[in-house]
């Protein structure tokens, strides 16, 4: 409980705690988010840490001088496009079999089963959408991994994919974050990245459910 208070808190205090982030790390803070983002991409037991909220708080920060906006991008187009790469090779590794395990602590069957539900729909732009889409992101590329895509179609749309998150949440925050309206109501305006994030999965769930008899 004490966990999932934390967790929480730190959405609703993003800004704070990456402003604390900063001043005990110094430099070594673009390495500490660089393991995030590739983990939140990389590893399926990962699929809850935060994306879209950190990029938009690290690009409001970048505004302020704490941080290079430029390297961030760079930087962070590297762990999401390397995460993306190493999540389709454990899928490719393990293969099939992943199916036929049942949930676990740190593993959910029902986010594979929607993943591949994903591919069903959209096909390869699926590596590309799901970037956009809170664990949908973590599961698309080990999916892809099992066998719905070769790896040299993935890696084009994982390069597209990747490149396209990082700068639209990176210079979203970084020219939009620091405006006086938005610094000032920066919980609300995390929240609704954060609803907008997982809309399209909520009505693909709903939609979902209503098909079955």
């Amino acid at each position: 409980m004490d966990m999932l208070l934390n967790f929480i808190d730190i959405f609703i205090h993003l800004d704070q705690h990456l402003s604390l982030l900063i001043q005990s790390f110094g430099g070594w803070a673009y390495l500490i988010v660089f393991l995030v983002i590739f983990c939140e991409t990389g590893l399926v037991v990962t699929p809850i840490l935060p994306g879209d909220s950190l990029l938009f708080g690290l690009g409001a920060i970048a505004a302020m001088g704490a941080l290079k906006v430029e390297w961030l991008f760079v930087m962070l187009s590297i762990a999401a496009i390397a995460g993306d790469t190493v999540n389709y090779m454990i899928g490719h590794y393990v293969g099939p079999r992943v199916f036929a395990r049942e949930s676990g602590r740190f593993f959910k069957k029902e986010y594979l089963e929607r993943t591949h539900r994903f591919y069903e729909k959209y096909g390869g732009k699926t590596i590309v959408i799901a970037r956009f889409v809170p664990i949908i992101r973590t599961f698309a590329p080990f999916v892809a991994g099992i066998g719905s895509m070769t790896y040299s179609r993935f890696i084009v749309y994982n390069i597209v994919g990747g490149i396209s998150w990082i700068a639209l949440f990176i210079f979203g925050g970084y020219y939009f974050g620091n405006l006086s309206i938005v610094k000032r109501n920066f919980t609300l305006v995390i929240f609704a990245i954060i609803f907008i994030s997982i809309l399209p999965g909520v009505i693909e769930y709903v939609r979902q459910r209503r098909q079955i008899p």
